[in-house]
Parts: C-alpha cells; structure tokens; sequence
C-alpha cells in the first residue's frame, strides 16, 4: 500500500459499509477504512465466501450476523480497522481478516465511552507501552500492512514523541485526526500540530480534520505538510467530495448508495440513516432503486 498522495475515507461507526466504502472508491477515494470492528467480534467469527453476490463474509458463529463484508472488488484498498486492548488477541483477530484486507489498522483515536471503558481507542494514547506491543506484535507476525489512527495529545510535544515511538514499530503510517479526546466536532482541527508531527517523521503521515470541500483537501496538505488526506464527515455529507469534478448533487449520490446497498444485500438497520434520510423516505428510494433493478420485493 502506497501512502503518498492519497484520498482516504476515514472509519466512522454505522458508516463504513462495503456499499459506502465501494461508493466512496467510485469517486475517487484511494483508500477506504472500514468502520471499527472490536477484536472480541471478529474472533467469533467464521469466514464465508458468499458466491451469490460474490463477497467474503466474516458472520458471527451461530448466527446470520454478518460483521464484516469485503470483496474482491477492493481487495486493495481496503483497511480493516480494529478496536482492541490486548496484543495477542488482536494478533488472533488480524489473522483471521488479513488476507482478505489490504491493511489492518488499529484505532487509537475513538473517546466514545464504550471504547475508551474497554482500554481501547483513545484510551491507548495514554499506555505507548501497550501500543508499542500490540503494533509490533502484528508487525512481526502478518504480512499485511499495519497503521494506526491516534488524536492529538494535550501538548504538540507529547504527540510529537508518541508519533516517534509509533514509527518505530515499522508501521506504515499514522493517521493523525486533529482533534484532543475531549474536542468535540464543532472545535477546530489543529493543523498546525499535525504539522508537527509530519516534520517529525520519515514516514508518511495522514491528516484528518475540517475537510468538507474538495478544495479543503489542498489546503490541509499544504498547511500540514501531510503525504495524504483522510475524509470523514466531508464524505458522509457528499462522497463525491472526492472527485475533483464537480460536486454531484447529494440526492443522486444518495440513489447510487441506495443501489449499492441493495446489490450487495445491506440490511437496513445498517445502512447510513443520517446520509439517506435526512430529506427523504426510504420507501421512495427502495422503490425507484428496486424498479430500475427489476426487483420485485425488495424490501423483503
């Protein structure tokens, strides 16, 4: 995987799908991140190759549960994110998706309560210890590319060292989300300390914060120095934001992910209810999107 000059979907919870990541990738994203998957999940997991619609499942044991779905058709782009707080059970995890990914990532970033309870997203940016050994444990025994996403600590310097120490491990590259674990969306991206961090390293680095047009993307990279850009809430608003045309019209970006939901057999609960019916019906779109399809009872 190549980090230089890249457009990045960033994970989002109840977002990144396999419809929403293919959606993204046809604008123009380079690199799509899947939503965090805790490693308990995924260890109860069996992988399935589903011929009818041809992807790989990864479907809860014992159940009908799919929690996670990929395809060939991203094969080499996906990034397989991972909530854990333990390296050998993330190690049993990553080995199970990581011949199906094109990377496996481990997020260090996300304050949500469940997360941080559990000893994992952002709760890691306080033990380098344990980050040091989970990232080195995966370096060490899968071939698959490893990363991470971390927020900005409470001083540029503090970052700036936790960076280093991550690089050490010999993952490919950071995600650095411009944001402390107490900022909340509405408070500005600190640019300037993922700038920080960028002249600290040899490796690339992937900036994320406060993109929501496409002419944003130029100015964080400019402004950080940072070898790519990741979207998230840019992306959720308008995935067309990666394509340097012009923007599409969000309700004709709202049909093709209604049509990729369907194709792909999203059930409903797990689709983007923000990015679909924030205007409209879902009736209406399975309706126009189930007409032009042929399909009869689609909302079954």
């Amino acid at each position: 995987m190549e980090y230089r000059n890249k457009l990045v979907l960033a994970p989002m919870v109840r977002v990144g799908t396999l419809p929403f990541r293919l959606l993204a990738s046809d604008y123009g994203a380079d690199i799509t991140y899947a939503e965090e998957i805790i490693d308990h999940k995924i260890i109860k997991c069996d992988r399935i190759v589903n011929e009818y619609i041809g992807s790989t499942d990864f479907v809860e044991k014992g159940t009908d549960n799919v929690v996670f779905r990929t395809c060939d058709q991203e094969r080499d782009r996906v990034v397989f994110q991972m909530g854990t707080s333990d390296a050998v059970r993330a190690l049993k995890a990553a080995e199970i998706v990581c011949k199906d990914v094109a990377v496996v990532d481990i997020n260090m970033g996300c304050p949500r309560p469940f997360s941080v309870s559990g000893g994992m997203g952002a709760a890691l940016l306080s033990k380098p210890d344990l980050i040091h050994d989970i990232l080195t444990t995966l370096r060490r025994n899968i071939d698959t590319p490893v990363t991470c996403k971390i927020r900005l600590l409470n001083s540029s310097h503090d970052t700036v060292e936790l960076a280093r120490r991550i690089e050490k491990t010999g993952v490919s590259a950071p995600a650095v989300h411009g944001r402390k674990v107490a900022d909340r969306p509405r408070d500005p991206a600190e640019w300037n300390d993922i700038a920080d961090i960028v002249s600290s390293l040899s490796i690339p680095v992937i900036a994320n914060g406060d993109v929501f047009e496409y002419d944003h993307i130029e100015r964080i990279k400019v402004a950080t120095g940072a070898s790519s850009v990741m979207v998230a809430r840019g992306a959720l608003w308008n995935a067309s934001i990666f394509s340097p045309k012009v923007k599409e019209h969000w309700e004709d970006v709202k049909k093709e992910y209604v049509r990729k939901s369907i194709l792909w057999v999203v059930h409903l609960g797990y689709t983007t209810p923000r990015y679909v019916s924030q205007l409209c019906h879902w009736n209406e779109y399975v309706f126009i999107i189930g007409k032009s399809m042929g399909k009869k009872n689609i909302t079954s």
